[in-house]
């Protein structure tokens, strides 16, 4: 897919020089607003499987792909200086600012979402259609509504694709969540897309700003959304890392299934609040145990009989409950060592994890890992789906992406 990105782009570069570019000062504005949106975007606070986003290159890309017309004159760019616009202002964007470097595979699916969706709406401008059809009502919103839609799905099926490529993880479930979280800031991103378009067509390039403002705020407010996440994440793993300066579990171990546990709720199908909640409780599944007067050997819970186990899960629960974290946290410590027929699927994966994890880290077990595989696998207390979904984590080498 970045060859054929790369293709594109480079077909799309030799015939805008020779044809030459047209309505520079537009495309100027559109490109400085896409690069505006590229300097601007969301950085990953971090989780292992969130994105770099940059929802207003997104919509400006979006928007140029779909113009038609600047204050009623026709926009005759066409799709190659459309994808010409938008990979040389992403790539201005990207590389602008220190510490940016590029990210490739974000360009690669902006060259061809919105090289698709020009190819498919400016033949239609060129041709006519939609400029005979202007003033019959909701006729051409409706037109670019299901282009948007068409569009926002092939998004998520390239988003998919590169995930599948850097993760190894089933396509049918990253493409899952990425049509899920299309309904979120990418319902956004595509009305904001339209409605630029359709305004300048109208308002001429002073329609950029005003769209782009709402759009750039909201970005500013996610940006600051994921620095409180990270801060949080930051004081959970601080928190969960006192069992370990005490003594009583082995340095890494949270940090370990927090990591795994991640793995294996997004092989589950979990979403991104979902998986928020359970990284952070697997990091203090095991903070009951500060209120032991003896410590368990080792650490590991797994080996003690169910009902020290479920004494110092609700022991957990108590303390987290101190902490300000989300109550749902709380319960997810607690019920991870109840029989996992009564378990949500979030103390599932954590009760697995944390087995896994203190079986594989005893010195003298036979077989290693597939032995600690089988061992829950044959286990009652462990849910098969996910020592399933453990198993094909593992298989791939423990990626978390």
């Amino acid at each position: 897919m970045r060859g054929a990105a790369g293709a594109l782009a480079l077909w799309a570069l030799v015939h805008t020089l020779r044809s030459g570019i047209a309505q520079p000062g537009v495309a100027l504005a559109f490109g400085t607003l896409i690069a505006v949106g590229e300097l601007a975007r969301q950085r990953p606070a971090g989780a292992p499987g969130e994105h770099d986003r940059a929802p207003l290159a997104a919509a400006g890309a979006l928007a140029y792909a779909l113009l038609g017309e600047v204050a009623g004159v026709p926009a005759p760019h066409g799709p190659a200086q459309t994808v010409v616009v938008v990979g040389v202002a992403g790539l201005v964007g990207t590389v602008s600012g220190p510490g940016r470097g590029p990210a490739a595979d974000r360009l690669a699916r902006h060259l061809l979402t919105c090289g698709c969706a020009a190819l498919c709406v400016q033949p239609l401008y060129a041709a006519g259609p939609l400029a005979s059809w202007a003033g019959r009502g909701h006729v051409p919103l409706l037109v670019l509504l299901g282009l948007l839609a068409l569009t926002a799905l092939g998004d998520a099926a390239l988003t998919a694709a590169f995930d599948r490529a850097r993760t190894g993880r089933p396509y049918g479930t990253l493409l899952r969540r990425e049509v899920r979280a299309s309904g979120g800031i990418g319902a956004a991103v595509g009305a904001t897309g339209v409605v630029t378009a359709l305004a300048t067509a109208v308002a001429g390039l002073w329609a950029l700003p005003v769209f782009a403002l709402p759009l750039l705020l909201t970005q500013c407010a996610l940006r600051r959304f994921a620095a409180v996440r990270a801060t949080r994440r930051q004081t959970i793993a601080s928190l969960a890392r006192a069992t370990e300066i005490a003594g009583y579990t082995p340095p890494g171990h949270a940090r370990r299934v927090a990591a795994l546990s991640r793995a294996v709720g997004g092989e589950l199908g979990l979403r991104e609040p979902e998986l928020d909640l359970l990284e952070y409780a697997a990091l203090m599944h095991d903070i009951g145990q500060l209120s032991l007067v003896d410590p368990v050997p080792s650490g590991a819970t797994a080996p003690l009989p169910p009902a020290e186990q479920r004494r110092i899960a609700r022991l957990g629960g108590a303390v987290v409950r101190q902490t300000g974290v989300p109550a749902e946290v709380a319960v997810i410590v607690e019920r991870q060592a109840d029989p996992y027929r009564e378990q949500p699927v979030t103390a599932r994966i954590v009760r697995t994890v944390n087995a896994y994890d203190d079986w594989a880290g005893r010195a003298g077990v036979p077989g290693g890992a597939p032995w600690v595989l089988e061992r829950l696998a044959g286990g009652r207390e462990f849910a098969p789906e996910v020592v399933a979904a453990l198993a094909r984590v593992l298989a791939r080498g423990g990626r978390t992406g």
